[in-house]
């Protein structure tokens, strides 16, 4: 509890930084702001109001913390574009993405985890030289042409699966899987690839390990000696990479659902910057930045769960 507490403490100072850079993200464009926003449309009349809403006229300081207190009720601001609140909009889509990163890291952990723990044990054998080579050109294919492959194959010539679209759960449970299939599948591809290279070097040096010895010694089952002994000290950099996933999917996924039509978070964004609603695309950066904080705080408690010397602050 103790270790959770020094966490939540040390969270706040960074809390207060993330949201500082992102308020400079439309304070530091280039020009008035105002002008930005507004475009063609931009009058005398509506540069005021603009500037009024904005607060343009205050000084930073003013404006920041009239800002932080709207943020910290919720108010990320209003588009102007469609005159949506941010946060209102963030959470419609939100369910959508997280539905997708659910997806995804269901089908990286369950091809990451075994695979590595194979190719630690395989070390050097053909199997290992399988997997890492299949790997290690995986990861050279962008996410775009990992789509483009998968939609041809599953869409254009077997026909089994819908290139694009989106059907909410209500729909039927299958129905709204099929449209996750292909994007789940496009990131999962692509991303178990890293996480199993990064477990399997730490399953090999866990293996050199005494107590390792000790097990093989008194006749533990080689199965039980993989996935019990030397999987769980040796998840610590998995787990880094794998928040880093998630949290990264958040708003990172926008050429996936961009690609696939789903109507996320991240084509959210990709929508916000092609229609230069600065407003929407601050809060989601927000948004987005918060997340990391987040599950930054999430992995450091795991850490603590995993191995109890972090807990106790010892080496």
């Amino acid at each position: 509890m103790e270790f959770v507490q020094k966490k939540l403490f040390h969270l706040v100072p960074v809390v207060l930084a993330v949201t500082i850079i992102t308020f400079l993200f439309v304070n530091l464009l280039p020009g008035d702001v105002a002008y930005v926003i507004l475009g063609q449309e931009a009058t005398p009349e509506n540069l005021a109001v603009v500037r009024a809403e904005l607060k343009l006229d205050q000084p930073f300081p003013v404006r920041y913390l009239s800002w932080l207190g709207g943020v910290l009720t919720g108010d990320f601001g209003r588009s102007f574009i469609s005159h949506q609140p941010v946060f209102e909009a963030i959470m419609q889509r939100l369910p959508v993405t997280l539905e997708l990163i659910l997806i995804t890291q269901f089908l990286v952990i369950f091809t990451a985890v075994p695979l590595g723990v194979l190719s630690a044990y395989k070390r050097g054998k053909w199997l290992d030289r399988i997997v890492g080579s299949l790997a290690f050109g995986l990861l050279s294919v962008p996410n775009f042409m990992m789509a483009i492959l998968l939609i041809f194959l599953f869409s254009v010539y077997w026909g089994v699966l819908p290139a694009t679209g989106y059907e909410p759960l209500s729909a039927g449970l299958w129905t709204n899987l099929r449209g996750f299939v292909l994007p789940a599948l496009t990131l999962a591809l692509i991303e178990w690839c890293a996480l199993m290279r990064v477990l399997r070097a730490d399953i090999v040096a866990t293996l050199q390990e005494e107590y390792i010895l000790v097990a093989r010694a008194k006749g533990v089952p080689r199965f039980r000696i993989l996935f019990f002994h030397a999987l769980k000290p040796s998840l610590l950099s998995t787990v880094t990479l794998f928040a880093i996933n998630v949290a990264t999917m958040i708003s990172g996924s926008l050429i996936v659902e961009t690609v696939f039509a789903l109507p996320g978070v991240g084509r959210l964004l990709v929508s916000a910057i092609y229609s230069r609603d600065y407003i929407m695309v601050q809060g989601i950066v927000l948004f987005a930045a918060m997340a990391f904080v987040v599950i930054n705080f999430l992995v450091d408690t795991i850490y603590a769960l995993i191995d109890p010397r972090i807990r106790h602050d010892q080496p």
